[in-house]
């Protein structure tokens, strides 16, 4: 990474990612094979979900290894967007993944196979041990970054579909009452699409350049037109490159008598101190440029 370039958020956390992947991994082959050989679809709709955990922070790492190369000519902001697709991705396969759930659960409503419930919640436990690891590893990570926070929604949507395994494999068990797997797996794929959605719409937000969540825009324009020297601002722009790496750009109107250089500094020392913005773009104009121009 240059000296100019900011560290990401999500890149700070790469060790906690590698311990995660470590673990799902494992996890995800011993789940599949639990689930076949118990016929238990909540136990592979759970592998479905582990696969997710797999491949999304497989990508998590990939872009972070991305999003670590310097700048270049023609890419002048770095590689910091694969993080932010891969937070996009994570959440377009886990949705399609929920949505398959419900199609299994349905079919199999009608005709429920009978299931192997002992091995079935042995498994399950294991799971639920894996996934509660893999929180504790992500929990700090998930503030900081989108990309990370996909890994952590994840791994929690995983630690809860175990302990609906968990529940299901009880109920089997006790009872002999089969149909408890298809409904455990439809609860399963009803529960994470909502928070998928979520994450979704804000990695949406960011490959749209849409205001950071962690900036007040019209504060920020109040506070700058407030700065000794400024007549006036506009063209204000304020976008996220990746979580936790804001950029801003701006143009200032410099009201007459006050120094160019002056305003120039006074905006820098108060956008870096007030508010979460690392590269900043200031153009100062004098009183009449900003009539010609669009602006807000």
């Amino acid at each position: 990474m240059s000296a100019g370039q900011s560290q990401s958020a999500a890149s700070r956390n790469t060790k906690r990612l590698l311990a995660v992947f470590g673990l799902t991994s494992f996890y995800l082959v011993v789940e599949v094979v639990g689930g076949l050989l118990t016929k238990s679809l909540a136990l592979l709709a759970d592998a479905g979900h582990m696969l997710t955990d797999v491949a999304g922070v497989g990508l998590a790492l990939l872009a972070i290894r991305f999003a670590a190369r310097p700048a270049t000519q023609a890419r002048t902001y770095g590689f910091y967007r694969a993080e932010i697709l891969a937070a996009l991705t994570n959440a377009v396969v886990l949705i399609g993944i929920s949505f398959y759930i419900l199609y299994e659960a349905y079919q199999r409503w009608f005709q429920p196979p009978e299931v192997d419930s002992r091995a079935m919640l042995g498994v399950a436990v294991v799971g639920l041990a894996v996934n509660v690891a893999g929180l504790l590893i992500l929990r700090v990570g998930s503030n900081e970054s989108l990309n990370m926070k996909g890994a952590y929604f994840e791994v929690l949507s995983d630690m809860l579909t175990s302990i609906g395994v968990i529940i299901a494999a009880i109920i089997m068990l006790t009872t002999g009452w089969y149909y408890a797997d298809p409904l455990i797996s439809a609860g399963i794929g009803l529960f994470i699409l909502p928070r998928t959605w979520t994450l979704m719409k804000e990695a949406v937000g960011v490959l749209l350049e849409g205001v950071p969540a962690d900036v007040n825009l019209a504060v920020l324009r109040e506070t700058l037109e407030s700065v000794p020297g400024v007549a006036n601002v506009h063209d204000l722009h304020i976008w996220s490159l990746t979580s936790g790496v804001n950029a801003l750009s701006i143009h200032v109107v410099v009201a007459e008598g006050a120094s160019h250089a002056d305003v120039l500094n006074a905006i820098h020392v108060t956008i870096t101190k007030s508010f979460k913005v690392g590269h900043i773009t200031v153009q100062t104009e004098p009183p009449g440029w900003e009539a010609a121009e669009t602006h807000l």
